[in-house]
């Protein structure tokens, strides 16, 4: 995953992309919202569906959801949900909910997750409804975004305020990056982070598991009245996805579970195949930029790559002050590089991100890196997925902050990825200092019984490399792959018309892809 001074930071599909991130610089807004639909005069409300389940659950599953108009012609509602599944009684959370009706004659609910885990799938259907789903399921669907637990406007993981958490995510760690100092002031950050997260969110911060949050969302396609869960999930969302699938196979409808985690990778797996991933997907960046008349670079990849690699090291040594008092130090200079390869449409503002940091500027790798930790130019934060997304991922691997086995591996990721490795290393270090352990033990997930799942690759993505869905959709017992030879994170609605209308026929008709089709 990647690192902030030795602390993890988000491995997520961003709800503000790559090419979102390129909108702020270029001053450009992204929009997305739909204004076809009138609002009705009276809020509308939702039916659940009538289905057994256990006595003290039926004050959920049964509740009626009230809508109101919202942003854009949309509605809005919230749910509520156990704040423990293994006990209602202990007290509820808030789920947030947004939904654009099915435009046409409507087949049911698809519920949309951007990933994270800490992305917001409300904020995500808000603003940007055209990019979550093309105009063929805005007809069929009514398309549901929702806050996870833990997340945005659902009750929500609060840690730090906004100074402090520019101080967590942007402060420059005392001592060389690994020695006993550097793992020390890490090792208190993580502390003092974790401390406030428990002392600011109370006995949520225990309860935002990726199972618990599996649960919420058959809660919410029972009381949206739906028999089946139809899904479309993008990067952590299809782990979401795929553990829906587990618990509930005889719920599962149509799940597409695009740019897939490989439910049976560790937590160091996972580091290791996004430094490779980010690795491959930079040396891509750097084929198409050189013989560019604007490319900041000269000479072959290698060259390029041994450039990048002095850079970070120069600025880890003597870091860049910008002008609001912020200092670029090697870890938001590798969140400013990975940032606009999510998406090649942003390789053209990494070029002006490397000749601007090249002339000693920070001002265009702050941009690219507030936009990544969703910091506004005010200094304040927009969203609280930093905080969800630790609070998550704490709870859903387990961590070794033993410093000889952080620093074995530390050596193993700068061979394997020698550019971008050495900064995504000691990230243990974040959980390992938890108020709260994970009980959760990684391994494949089946979903036997479950309908037909398909999962989408991406040959070159960056952030979930292709193996990831190879073996989910192999690891899953009605899995079928689809495959996207092409770069940039996620395939569907960001690529080309075939991965399109191969989702969209299967969303829709059910129909599956030939076995191993590449678009």
């Amino acid at each position: 995953m990647i690192t902030r001074s030795g602390r993890p930071g988000p491995r997520r599909r961003v709800l503000r992309t790559a090419s979102v991130a390129i909108a702020a610089i270029a001053a450009l807004t992204l929009t997305g919202c739909v204004t076809w639909f009138i609002p009705p005069k009276t809020a509308a409300t939702s039916s659940p569906v009538r289905e057994e389940v256990a006595a003290n659950l039926k004050p959920f599953y049964e509740q009626v959801l009230k809508w109101s108009s919202c942003s854009g012609g949309m509605l809005c509602t919230t749910a509520k949900a156990p704040l423990r599944w293994d006990d209602p009684s202990a007290g509820e959370i808030e789920l947030a909910l947004i939904r654009q009706k099915a435009k046409g004659t409507k087949q049911g609910s698809l519920l949309v997750n951007p990933g994270g885990p800490g992305a917001s799938g409300y904020d995500f259907v808000k603003d940007s409804v055209g990019y979550a789903t093309d105009s063929t399921l805005q007809d069929h669907f009514d398309v549901v975004g929702f806050d996870p637990r833990g997340v945005g406007r659902s009750t929500a993981v609060k840690c730090y305020d906004a100074k402090q958490m520019d101080g967590y995510l942007y402060d420059i760690t005392p001592g060389v990056r690994g020695s006993d100092e550097w793992i020390a002031a890490n090792t208190t950050a993580s502390v003092d982070f974790g401390a406030a997260c428990a002392k600011n969110t109370g006995a949520l911060l225990d309860e935002v598991d990726t199972m618990s949050a599996a649960r919420d969302l058959d809660l919410l396609r029972a009381v949206l009245g739906d028999t089946k869960l139809n899904y479309l999930g993008y990067s952590y969302g299809t782990y979401l996805g795929a553990v829906y699938a587990d618990l509930y196979p005889g719920k599962t409808g149509r799940l597409v579970l695009d740019g897939a985690l490989d439910p049976a990778a560790s937590n160091f797996d996972v580091t290791k195949v996004q430094a490779q991933g980010f690795e491959s997907a930079l040396r891509a960046y750097l084929t198409d930029c050189l013989g560019q008349k604007d490319c900041p670079f000269d000479g072959t990849v290698d060259d390029g790559m041994k450039t990048i690699s002095a850079l970070l090291a120069s600025v880890e040594k003597s870091p860049i002050r910008n002008s609001d008092g912020r200092e670029l130090g090697a870890n938001t200079l590798v969140t400013a590089i990975i940032y606009p390869l999510y998406d090649a449409n942003g390789w053209s503002y990494l070029s002006q991100m490397f000749e601007s940091v090249m002339r000693g500027s920070a001002s265009v790798a702050f941009t690219l890196a507030d936009a990544y930790n969703s910091r506004d130019s005010d200094g304040t934060y927009s969203d609280n997925s930093t905080e969800a997304f630790m609070a998550i991922n704490c709870l859903d691997y387990a961590y070794d902050a033993d410093p000889a086995t952080m620093r074995a591996q530390a050596a193993e990721l700068t061979q394997d990825a020698p550019v971008i490795g050495p900064y995504m290393a000691y990230g243990d270090i974040g959980c390992a200092s938890w108020p709260y352990k994970s009980t959760v033990k990684r391994g494949p997930i089946a979903a036997a019984g479950s309908a037909p799942i398909l999962v989408v690759g991406t040959t070159n993505d960056p952030a979930t490399p292709y193996v990831w869905a190879k073996n989910l959709a192999h690891e899953l017992e009605n899995g079928h792959l689809l495959t996207y030879k092409g770069e940039g994170h996620t395939a569907y609605n960001k690529s080309n018309s075939c991965v399109n209308d191969t989702v969209d026929a299967f969303l829709v008709k059910g129909t599956l892809p030939t076995e191993g089709k590449t678009c």
